[in-house]
């Protein structure tokens, strides 16, 4: 049998066979056609000015390290006019964050950018090692997925700079939908697959240039362009409740290579029911920028290891409120009460809202405001960090947030 040609140039060999919609490409092509869904991602959602400093969330692996090198080639290329800057967050993570702060920093040469680095035990006084000798093995993604939400947003500030992307794509917004979902939290889901959070308002806002690129393209990609990135998995994430939602869609994109891309459009759709929430997907509202045509099924919109458990996260989650409501009356929570300026001569107390995944939710939009305690923006009047910081320095930390 002949081999296939390049569904594009038709000249040149194909290589490649596209995981989003299994069209058959030449390694050029494929290269030139991921770039360009990239930009048209950037331009039809108008994520930046000309001019404008960007920080890009580099951790040295593959989804940063390939939106480093598409952002590069991509301003040179169109003239976007950006000042980039690498901003990588030290978890603390011996034998692994370490290894792959080399790598972000190799890139920086490589790519000739400047490179910030914030560290959880400058900005929280714990390291996620220490977290977890003290929390265990169960729920600590929480804890670093909002201590390094909140570390790249303080360090962008450090910078200057008010504009942080990240290397999120396609399979994590997908993941995120469907967790979401299973948790029936539809605030939270509108934010999640939003392409920008915050506004030019905020003091910091974040987007994902990479939201419709899949995984495996991004590998193949980085495979091709010959790009160094670190490749080894966060030592405490296999339990993670993300590893199953992963599995999960893994398993769909076996039977419908589209899968990926379907569910982060149903998440968009499903995110407009929240009241006031504006559109959060592509400007384009899933139409094609003119390309090439090629021949092919289920072709899509705009353009690691599998995750494993090994259950009873429930039965764990049960004995732990137990085992908090026994010690709940041997301890002052000062987040419910915070003391007032005297109005008077009398001395007023604010009782605060306390946030439960298990309680109703009023479904509306969330208002940005700024932290009571540390002053940080936050949609609460605690907020995540400081509420997670406090269980710790209690010795009772938190399951949910």
């Amino acid at each position: 049998m002949a081999p296939s040609l390049c569904a594009i140039c038709k000249t040149e060999r194909a290589y490649i066979k596209r995981p989003k919609n299994h069209a058959k490409l030449c390694r050029e092509c494929f290269i030139r056609v991921f770039e360009d869904e990239i930009h048209h991602t950037i331009t039809s959602s108008k994520l930046f000015y000309p001019g404008e400093k960007v920080a890009i969330g580099a951790s040295g692996g593959k989804d940063s390290t390939v939106l480093a090198s598409v952002l590069k080639t991509l301003n040179e290329r169109h003239g976007y006019g950006l000042d980039l800057v690498l901003l990588s967050i030290d978890e603390g993570i011996t034998g692994y964050r370490d290894d792959s702060l080399k790598t972000v920093m190799n890139n920086a040469v490589q790519y000739g950018m400047p490179l910030k680095i914030v560290g959880y035990k400058e900005l929280y006084d714990w390291t996620m090692d220490e977290v977890v000798q003290t929390i265990g093995k169960k729920g600590n993604c929480t804890y670093c997925g909002v201590f390094r939400r909140q570390a790249l947003d303080r360090g962008a500030k450090m910078l200057g700079i008010k504009h942080v992307v990240t290397g999120h794509n396609a399979d994590d917004v997908a993941e995120t939908v469907m967790m979401n979902l299973l948790r029936a939290d539809l605030s939270r889901l509108s934010r999640s697959t939003s392409i920008v959070t915050g506004d030019d308002r905020s003091e910091v806002k974040r987007s994902k240039p990479l939201k419709y690129s899949y995984e495996k393209e991004i590998v193949l990609y980085a495979f091709h362009k010959k790009l160094e990135y670190f490749s080894t998995e966060c030592i405490y994430s296999p339990e993670a409740f993300r590893g199953s939602a992963r599995s999960l869609i893994k398993q769909l994109e076996k039977v419908r290579p589209s899968a990926i891309l379907d569910i982060v459009r149903s998440g968009e759709d499903m995110a407009r029911l929240v009241p006031g929430e504006s559109s959060s997907s592509c400007a384009c509202k899933g139409q094609k920028a003119p390309a090439p045509a090629v021949v092919e099924d289920d072709i899509g919109g705009c353009g690691s290891t599998n995750g494993r458990t090994p259950g009873g996260e429930m039965a764990a989650m049960d004995k732990q409120l137990r085992d908090n409501e026994v010690h709940a009356e041997l301890e002052v929570d000062v987040a419910k009460t915070i003391s007032k300026p005297k109005q008077g001569g009398k001395e007023t107390e604010k009782e605060l809202p306390i946030r439960s995944a298990s309680g109703p939710s009023k479904g509306g939009r969330q208002v940005l405001g700024q932290c009571k305690r540390c002053g940080y923006m936050s949609s609460q009047e605690i907020c995540q960090a400081c509420t997670l910081l406090e269980g710790l320095n209690k010795n009772r930390p938190q399951i949910q947030i």
